[in-house]
């Protein structure tokens, strides 16, 4: 197992040195954790459950680290577990090269079944027999093919440790919780979150992870009064009780520091609506309310599962850059309040889009905000 997390003084450097190739304003600041993580990150959800790749990711990973992007992305269920084994395999090659632990942040999310042999023929009897037997989680703590129970997402963090081979992971996500809520109802999958928060607490005080979060696809883009709609203050009140029960002090400070959500030319509702009460006296954007709250931001879907690498809504107002997918990641990474923009890149060519937009500057702010006026 390698030892270490990513520091501020690791980040620092590899920002230096790794990075100096990059274009400028390509390290965003985690102020909680005083690291410099870059723009665009590295994400492993796409490509076929084959050995073919299996390799494209490790080599992506290593090349993608050897370019100034030190943000890696991954989730226990994707490919059915093979894309923890492929990151592996990079990180492994990334550090034999240079890199070091300490310049890496490395985040998993948890929460879908894992089926390490494709989809069952019999899905009930595969949960009777590889969660309910194993007293990992029962159907009441699941919804399709989500389970949170505090059991499963405690096994699958440690299957991720393993399967990484690191000591300690910079981040560990709860994948989608809102899918429970539409089954449970609000309070009742608040309940089970708050669980799991204080499993991740709990991991946090051994040393498992750095910190924790939440990966949304609904929840954080919806309207306030829509039922999935999911306010940050009321997430940072379960991981306060969650802290304080796990460290037993009523002053304990919660470990909840990232939100996911995706962003990308059709799902802009981060940005532009304003659904979160911050209680600072405002009403803010999700975006908006996770910098107020202290929260690091990441963009998921950033290419729209691939749509913006061939749809090009973007083509008049960024026209300087090469492609369709390079102006989709380049509008991303620019928006105010995203730290970083990930990217689930599974062959070369796409990597090489990613790394060509790491060498570009971001946007400037005026001329971002431009994209939104209404046309005269």
């Amino acid at each position: 197992m390698i030892a270490g997390h990513a520091t501020r003084r690791g980040t620092e450097a590899y920002a230096a040195s790794f990075g100096a190739a990059c274009g400028a304003g390509h390290f965003s600041d985690f102020l909680n954790l005083h690291l410099k993580l870059s723009s665009l990150g590295l994400g492993t959800f796409p490509g076929a459950a084959t050995d073919a790749v299996d390799a494209a990711y490790a080599a992506n990973v290593k090349r993608a680290l050897g370019s100034g992007v030190n943000v890696v992305d991954t989730a226990v269920h994707y490919r059915y577990g093979r894309s923890l084994a492929a990151v592996r395999a990079g990180l492994e090659r990334a550090f034999a090269a240079g890199i070091v632990r300490e310049q890496v942040f490395v985040l998993v999310k948890g929460g879908f079944l894992l089926y390490p042999e494709g989809p069952p023929a019999d899905p009930d009897a595969w949960f009777d027999a590889n969660i309910a037997a194993r007293g990992l989680g029962t159907r009441a703590d699941l919804a399709g093919q989500h389970l949170i129970s505090a059991g499963y997402l405690s096994w699958q963090l440690d299957l991720a440790l393993a399967a990484l081979g690191l000591a300690t992971l910079d981040a560990f996500l709860v994948d989608q919780p809102e899918l429970h809520v539409a089954a449970l109802g609000k309070e009742r999958a608040h309940r089970k979150l708050a669980r799991c928060f204080a499993v991740l607490e709990q991991a946090v005080k051994e040393g498992k992870i750095r910190c924790y979060g939440v990966s949304s696809f609904e929840s954080l883009r919806a309207a306030t009064d829509a039922p999935l709609f999911q306010s940050l203050a009321s997430l940072l009140g379960l991981a306060e009780g969650a802290a304080k029960r796990v460290w037993n002090d009523e002053q304990a400070r919660h470990h909840l520091r990232i939100v996911q959500l995706p962003f990308n030319p059709a799902m802009t509702e981060g940005f532009t609506r304003f659904s979160q009460a911050t209680g600072q006296g405002n009403v803010a954007s999700s975006l908006q309310a996770a910098h107020q709250l202290r929260l690091y931001v990441m963009a998921s879907h950033v290419l729209g599962k691939a749509r913006f690498a061939h749809d090009d809504p973007l083509a008049a107002a960024l026209p300087g850059l090469a492609n369709p997918a390079q102006r989709a990641l380049q509008f991303a990474r620019s928006t105010p309040g995203i730290g970083t923009a990930l990217a689930g890149v599974s062959t070369p060519a796409h990597l090489e889009d990613l790394l060509a937009v790491a060498r570009s500057s971001p946007m400037p702010r005026a001329d971002y905000l431009r994209l939104y006026r209404k046309a005269e």
